[in-house]
C-alpha cells in the first residue's frame, strides 16, 4: 500500500540524523571508466545485535525519529525552471518543490522518449553549504541513471543553494534533510507530470545522504519501493558527531550538547535520533555498498547497520568491495550495474 503520510503532532520545526563524512562527501571528479578487478562479496555479519523493541512514539520530542514519525509530512508544487543541459538521452532542469513549508531547490534529469519513467530521489553527501552549488554531488549517478531511463530528482536540501534557510538545522542534527527527501518523493508523486511513473520511485543516498535514506525508511515505510546507499555514515548520530565534528573542534557540538545533552546525560534522546533503533518499521529492500578501504566512513558502520536489519528480519544486502575507498573509483561501474539491477527488480 502506498504511503499516504502520517497525521500527528507537529510541535515546532522537526529538524538529520547523520552528520556527514566531512572530507569525504561526493566526488564529482571520480573516474567512471576505471578497470575492475576484485569481485564484490555479499556480507554476512557474524555479530548481529539483539533485536530491539521499538519505543512507542508518544509525547515525542520534535527533534527525534518518533517526532518525524508523528509529523504530517507534505511535499508538493514541483516546478521545472531553466534548462541547464540537453543531451541525446535526457534534459537537465533546475527545479524547486515544497517540503513542509520550505521551498527546496535541486535539479531533475528527464529522459528523452515516451514515458512514464521510474523515478529516483538522490540524497547527496556532506558538502559545506557555503560552497555548495545546486545539483552538486552524485554527478556520475545523476548522468548514468538518466541515460538508463530514470527520472532523477537530486535534492539540494534546506540551507543549500537556492533552498530556504532553516537556522536550527545543525543544532537539531540536520533532521530537516529527512523532511526534504520525504517531501521530494511526495512532490514527484503529486506532480501529475506524464514523464513520471508515480508508482515506481526509489531512493539513492551517499555518505551523509545514506543516513538521510536510513531515516526516511524508518520514518515513512511504504513511501518508496526500494533504496540504495553508498559508503553511508553510521546509523547512530553520536558516532558521526564524534568522528567528524568533535574531532574537528566544531563549535556546533557544544551547542548540540547544551540543547540536547550528551549521550551519557540524555541517552534517551540519542537513542531516539538513531534510525537503527527503529529498523523494525522498514518495509522496503535496502542495498548497501561499502569499500573496505573507506577511511572516512568505516565499513564497520555498515556491518553494524546490516546486522540490525537482519536481526529484525528485513530485506537488506551489504556488498563489500575489497580495497575500495570512500568515493568509489575502480569499482564504481560494477556497483552501479548492481544498483540498476536492484532497482530493475524492485521498481515494477
Amino acid at each position: 500500500m502506498r504511503w499516504q503520510g502520517m497525521a500527528g503532532i507537529a510541535a515546532g520545526l522537526v529538524l538529520v540524523a547523520a552528520v556527514g563524512c566531512t572530507g569525504g562527501g561526493d566526488n564529482d571528479a571520480a573516474r567512471t571508466d576505471a578497470p575492475t578487478s576484485a569481485r564484490a562479496t555479499t556480507e554476512d555479519p557474524s555479530r548481529a545485535p539483539t533485536p530491539t523493541s521499538t519505543p512507542t512514539p508518544t509525547a515525542a520530542s520534535p527533534v527525534s525519529i518518533p517526532g518525524l514519525i508523528a509529523r504530517e509530512h507534505r511535499g508538493s508544487d514541483l516546478r521545472l525552471g531553466d534548462v541547464l543541459d540537453r543531451t541525446g538521452t535526457y534534459t537537465r532542469y533546475a527545479v524547486t518543490y515544497e517540503a513542509n513549508g520550505l521551498t527546496i531547490s535541486g535539479i531533475m534529469n528527464i529522459p528523452e522518449g515516451k514515458g512514464p519513467f521510474p523515478a529516483l530521489v538522490l540524497a547527496h553527501g556532506y558538502i559545506d553549504p557555503a560552497v555548495y552549488t545546486s545539483g552538486r554531488g552524485l554527478a556520475r549517478e545523476q548522468d548514468l541513471l538518466a541515460r538508463n531511463g530514470y527520472v532523477v530528482l537530486h535534492s539540494d536540501y534546506r540551507n543549500h543553494a537556492r533552498s530556504d534557510d532553516d537556522p536550527d538545522n545543525d543544532v537539531n542534527l540536520r533532521l530537516g534533510y529527512t523532511e526534504d527527501v520525504i517531501g521530494a518523493v511526495m512532490a514527484l508523486r503529486s506532480s501529475g507530470r506524464p514523464e513520471i511513473d508515480d508508482e515506481r520511485i526509489g531512493l539513492l543516498g551517499r555518505s551523509m545522504g545514506g543516513g538521510v535514506v536510513y531515516n526516511t525508511l524508518v520514518v515513512a515505510p511504504g513511501l518508496v519501493d526500494a533504496a540504495v546507499v553508498f559508503a553511508p555514515v553510521s546509523s547512530r548520530p553520536a558516532e558521526n558527531i564524534d568522528r567528524f565534528q568533535r574531532s574537528d573542534g566544531d563549535p556546533v557540538v557544544a551547542q548540540i550538547e547544551a540543547k540536547h545533552g550528551t549521550p551519557k546525560e540524555n541517552p534517551t534522546f540519542w537513542k531516539e535520533v538513531s534510525p537503527i533503533t527503529y529498523v523494525d518499521r522498514v518495509t522496503e529492500p535496502l542495498l548497501i555498498h561499502h569499500g573496505t578501504a573507506d577511511a572516512s566512513c568505516p565499513i564497520a558502520w555498515s556491518r553494524q547497520t546490516t546486522a540490525a536489519f537482519e536481526a529484525a528480519d528485513k530485506d537488506v544486502e551489504l556488498r563489500v568491495y575489497e580495497g575500495e575507498g570512500h568515493t568509489f573509483a575502480p569499482r564504481w561501474p560494477d556497483s552501479m550495474d548492481m544498483t540498476m539491477d536492484f532497482f530493475e527488480r524492485h521498481l515494477r
